[in-house]
């Protein structure tokens, strides 16, 4: 019964690990929105090694969008 339950568990998180690696983090977008002015603020991230730009809505929220190279 124990054995069931560590195969279930090790399972589980497998499958969550899986998921979070198509799934965006907070205030990550692929593109910015027309709305969005573009901020001069850039960042590695740390979890996926790509530099962000920061851009900020209307109402003061960030958006992290990927940052193109040129």
């Amino acid at each position: 019964m124990i054995d069931l339950v560590l195969v279930l568990v090790i399972l589980a998180m497998l499958v969550a690990v899986g998921a979070s690696l198509f799934v965006k983090r907070h205030g990550e977008a692929t593109a910015p929105r027309p709305d969005w002015r573009r901020t001069d603020e850039v960042f590695r991230d740390p979890g996926t090694d790509r530099m962000m730009r920061v851009w900020v809505d209307a109402v003061g929220e960030r958006h992290y969008v990927p940052e193109r190279s040129a």
